[in-house]
């Protein structure tokens, strides 16, 4: 059953998103060649906790980190170690927190340095399919709607979305319904109603959409080793449109 929010709750994670956004933020800046994805991870949870929210991956199935640190062909959920990034990959920083109970979800995809033109375009295109997704959210539309949006433009140009892997509802429990997937058919799924609250997320790959389960027992990579970016906003649906939760990733 998928959760309407009361507009308490809705403010609360508004104040969540804000407290994530600005800790993703600082994070973002210390993306260079020479850090290590540890040392990503350490001021990402020391940001949070300064900020008086919790992590919200940290120990969620397990997972030992608080943030994701997906590098190259990583999709999602990479944890964090002693790799060293260097010029020219792409890292995404997906991470969440709570605060007051509530969880707050989000993703964004840097270049390490300078990166090709293709790579470039890559992460541009994964980027401009989420804000294509989002003018979809109002009252009255589907969730297929979305999914098939961020899909044609994806194709569109030359590139996949991962069908295995989603985004979701998210309040209380950072995994709620509904599932929000990033294909599908215009007028299909679930009606979007107002006061409903989830993260949208498309992960786009520059080869086959198709992955597998990483080696460090958490992430999913590529089957094909093709490089993947991705990126992930919460959002509450509006009586005439959306409202973005977590300022940074979306729109900026």
């Amino acid at each position: 059953m998928i959760g309407i929010k009361t507009k308490e709750e809705i403010e609360i994670m508004a104040e969540g998103g804000k407290l994530l956004s600005a800790v993703l933020r600082k994070v973002s800046k210390m993306v260079k060649p020479g850090i290590s994805t540890k040392e990503l991870d350490s001021a990402a949870e020391s940001l949070i906790f300064k900020s008086g929210a919790k992590p919200s991956f940290t120990g969620h199935m397990g997972y030992p980190a608080t943030l994701c640190t997906s590098v190259n062909e990583e999709v999602v959920h990479a944890v964090p170690s002693d790799r060293i990034l260097k010029e020219g990959d792409i890292i995404t920083l997906d991470i969440g927190l709570i605060w007051e109970g509530f969880h707050s979800d989000m993703a964004v995809t840097l270049p390490v340095g300078k990166i090709n033109p293709e790579t470039a375009r890559l992460v541009r295109v994964t980027k401009k399919s989420l804000k294509r997704g989002l003018k979809k959210v109002r009252p009255g539309n589907t969730f297929g709607d979305i999914g098939n949006t961020i899909q044609r433009y994806v194709e569109s140009q030359g590139f996949n979305v991962v069908r295995d892997l989603c985004g979701h509802g998210i309040g209380r429990e950072l995994h709620e319904d509904p599932q929000v997937l990033n294909y599908g058919k215009r007028g299909t799924g679930p009606e979007i109603k107002e006061g409903m609250v989830f993260c949208i997320e498309p992960m786009v790959t520059l080869g086959s959409w198709k992955i597998k389960k990483g080696k460090d027992g958490h992430s999913y990579v590529t089957q094909d080793g093709s490089l993947s970016a991705h990126f992930e906003a919460t959002i509450v649906a509006t009586k005439d449109g959306y409202r973005l939760l977590t300022p940074l990733g979306a729109l900026d």
